[in-house]
């Protein structure tokens, strides 16, 4: 008997792969070919509500069709039992950065007492609310903070981060810029400015809609100006693991 129930489970499972696999061919085949200008379908996976399938395009683009892919449903899946919207989650979870994998060589670190704790943050020199962040930033000590140039806003914005970037001493070019409105000079910006390049497609790819954005060495993601308090208490929280 329990060979017999083991065969039978295995085959049950095997049943419910091969049907599993049938339904995302069908998802997929029907969906390209009833909708050529979507991009290529990364993944297929159920949700978690019955009849419902996930399909992941372009890295972290989420839709929802059915089991045949006869409709096609773009906006957030609520779970309101017990209050979640499962799409943020799912994109959240899709666009995480560790902190260790950061491309450290594309920033320049401004290093404030032992600096112990670290954070990474995503700027742009045109942008009024990181000029405000900045200068509250100055009140947190003990800190490393790896500054990711991101120039979004503009042709502008890339100029003043070429400048910024080619200066001598790129954390004071920052500062003087952010704190005191000291704008490094244009004819110095030669050098390789690659770096403000891969930032922006690095942005793009993690969904980094907004500056300033905060990352932190659990992972954790904060954008917008927030202040001194809240980075403290984030700091403090990544502390802990």
């Amino acid at each position: 008997m329990p060979k017999l129930f083991k065969f039978l489970l295995l085959a049950l499972l095997a049943t419910l792969s091969l049907g599993a696999l049938a339904q995302e061919a069908a998802i997929r085949k029907n969906i390209a070919t009833r909708l050529p200008q979507l991009k290529a379908i990364d993944e297929v996976r159920k949700t978690d509500m019955p009849g419902l399938f996930e399909v992941r395009v372009n890295g972290t683009e989420i839709y929802y069709t059915d089991a045949q892919g006869n409709y096609l449903i773009e906006g957030n899946l609520i779970d309101t039992r017990n209050r979640r919207n499962l799409t943020d989650e799912r994109v959240e979870k899709l666009t995480a950065i560790k902190f260790e994998s950061l491309p450290l060589k594309d920033a320049f670190a401004i290093v404030r007492g032992n600096g112990e704790r670290k954070i990474a943050v995503f700027e742009d020199p045109n942008c009024g609310y990181c000029k405000r962040f900045e200068r509250d930033l100055q009140k947190v000590d003990n800190v490393t903070i790896y500054l990711f140039l991101y120039p979004i806003l503009g042709a502008d914005s890339t100029e003043k981060s070429k400048a910024i970037w080619c200066a001598k001493d790129r954390a004071l070019a920052w500062q003087d810029w952010m704190l005191r409105d000291q704008s490094a000079s244009a004819a110095s910006a030669k050098c390789d400015t690659g770096a403000l390049e891969r930032n922006v497609d690095m942005g793009h790819k993690y969904k980094i809609t907004g500056t300033p954005t905060l990352l932190f060495t659990n992972g954790a993601r904060v954008p917008g100006a927030v202040d001194s308090k809240k980075v403290e208490q984030m700091l403090a929280e990544a502390a802990k693991g």
